[in-house]
């Protein structure tokens, strides 16, 4: 398969999410809550990355079919975000990234993963994909998002908010 086939870039971008997932992980303490989480996801994006690898067909594509249970691990995102985005105060601009190492590093992995997302619907054009990949992405991308801003809030980091002009 090409390099630059829909395939490779999808599971080419989810890899790279998990990698900055990694460098956000360092900034965190690794017992704490977040860093935790975080870890979870990364098991996920690793079963996630293996089925689009594998192609929706044969025996490959079967014993891909790790990404399962999704919707009780979008239920798992949405109570995460939930939870975080109580924390924060509601958002009245758009605010810059930036914060802590942790936070500005959470709000690269969410351009990341957003990417991942939209290579996962190109190729969807081409191919099957499991909707469920980028219903997960989609949420991930959202608690990725509430968790930089709540812990730019729990270091004492005021958010930078978007001037235009």
């Amino acid at each position: 398969m090409a390099k630059d086939h829909p395939r490779v870039e999808a599971y080419g971008t989810v890899d790279e999410l998990n990698s900055t997932l990694g460098v956000a992980i360092s900034f965190l303490p690794a017992r704490g809550a977040i860093a935790k989480a975080l870890f979870s996801v990364q098991n996920e994006l690793f079963n996630v990355g293996s089925e689009l690898a594998s192609g929706t067909e044969g025996k490959a594509a079967e014993a891909a079919r790790l990404f399962v249970n999704a919707e009780a691990k979008i239920a798992s995102l949405e109570r995460l975000i939930d939870q975080y985005d109580a924390k924060v105060p509601p958002l009245r601009t758009f605010i810059l990234p930036s914060g802590t190492q942790a936070g500005a590093m959470l709000h690269l992995c969410r351009t990341v993963c957003r990417r991942a997302e939209r290579a996962v619907v190109t190729l969807s054009h081409e191919e099957t994909v499991n909707p469920q990949i980028l219903g997960y992405l989609n949420r991930l991308s959202d608690l990725l998002f509430v968790l930089a801003r709540y812990l730019n809030k729990a270091a004492g980091k005021p958010e930078t908010e978007w001037r235009k002009g």
